[in-house]
């Protein structure tokens, strides 16, 4: 029966926590990568752990600010359109004055 566990030493996802690899005894000695523990390697595999917890937070922010940049260009499209629709407007009202006048000159 294999133990996962026991109650001194829970099983643990942490790779600090979980214990060292045992050589094989039926390997020949020099055959593998010796058995050595680096505090880097532990170090750098809890970073990566950490930035990939990180990950989603990052394409959040990534994403709102893609819609921050489409609600400005929305907002921006929508000024220029009420722009234009005024200039318009202040178009005629200018063609209807001077109209005005022409016919004002005229009588």
């Amino acid at each position: 029966m294999k133990r996962i566990g026991t109650i001194d030493r829970p099983h643990t996802h942490d790779p600090r926590n979980q214990a060292a690899m045992s050589v094989p005894t039926n390997e020949p000695v020099g055959s593998a990568t010796p058995n050595v523990t680096i505090i880097g390697a532990n170090d750098s595999r809890q970073n990566r752990t950490r930035e990939m917890q990180l990950i989603p937070e990052a394409l959040a922010r990534a994403h709102m600010h893609d819609r921050m940049r489409e609600a400005d260009t929305e907002r921006q499209a929508v000024r220029l359109v009420n722009a234009r629709r005024m200039q318009r407007r202040a178009e005629r009202a200018s063609m209807r004055a001077r109209r005005a006048l022409a016919m004002a000159v005229m009588h």
